[in-house]
């Protein structure tokens, strides 16, 4: 049986990386994706994508920072059982905390947390009358680690994680749970690690990753199927670390001999 079989999802940023994976995997699990995407070319190419596999989907060209579109993207959507807060950057302005102020700040906050309350507050409320619902927040290992140059990119992630346990709470007799992904060293748009890596440095990716090679938005599409499906009915209020071991290894790194440092050399 399809695991989201008769439900309807929306995934924001839908339309490429880690958002389109969502949103093909739930297809093929029979839920109705709406695909709230600004860019439309992407929306469309996903949802041309899903059909073509026999999918169920509809494009919603959508800023979800503005709450205006968002209030719009609710009248669309109607009654939803899945709501995936895949957007996310940590964008080029305000990662120098001390060279930046409030309107970089402000563009950060806008796309890594504030879109998240208006989205959840939109739908939430109809997950409440029917007495079922999961929202799925993509957060960042970065929330739960240190990241040179980007303290505000942080703050805001760590907001993330703290909002899914807390509101997960007031939920929890409602029939709606809330759960958040922290993916680290995952292929997307935003960070093609393949393109980065010299061909001559490609042998050290297990050394940097303890499961040995770099993660795919395939891998993220998986952890957000099980926490919108009855598989993680027990499950709220969790942060499940999609990272390949980045966060347990804790800056320990496997040398080539199998033994492990935590002080690589710069060579």
């Amino acid at each position: 049986m399809s695991l989201l079989a008769g439900r309807t999802a929306v995934v924001t940023g839908g339309g490429g990386g880690i958002g389109r994976a969502i949103s093909e995997r739930f297809a093929a699990e029979s839920a109705h994706v709406v695909i709230a995407e600004i860019d439309a070319d992407c929306a469309h190419e996903t949802v041309e994508r899903i059909t073509a596999n026999g999918g169920s989907a509809r494009a919603v060209v959508a800023d979800v920072t503005d709450a205006a579109a968002v209030a719009a993207l609710a009248e669309v959507a109607g009654d939803v059982d899945v709501l995936v807060n895949n957007v996310g950057h940590y964008l080029t302005r305000g990662n120098d905390f001390l060279a930046n102020g409030p309107d970089a700040w402000d563009e950060l906050y806008a796309t890594n947390l504030r879109h998240v309350f208006h989205c959840t507050r939109a739908f939430v409320d109809g997950m409440i009358a029917r007495g079922q619902g999961s929202v799925v927040n993509v957060s960042s290992v970065e929330g739960f680690r240190a990241i040179p140059n980007r303290p505000v990119y942080s703050a805001f992630k760590a907001a993330v994680t703290g909002f899914t346990r807390s509101l997960a709470v007031d939920l929890g007799n409602s029939g709606v749970r809330v759960n958040a992904i922290a993916p680290d060293l995952v292929e997307s748009l935003q960070v093609p690690y393949s393109k980065w890596v010299a061909p001559e440095d490609a042998d050290r990716i297990p050394s940097w990753v303890p499961v040995g090679r770099f993660g795919t938005a395939d891998d993220i599409a998986g952890v957000a199927l099980f926490l919108a499906s009855d598989l993680s009915a027990f499950v709220t209020g969790t942060t499940i670390h999609a990272d390949g071991g980045s966060l347990a290894a804790g800056g320990w790194f496997r040398r080539p001999d199998d033994t492990w440092t935590n002080r690589p050399t710069l060579s």
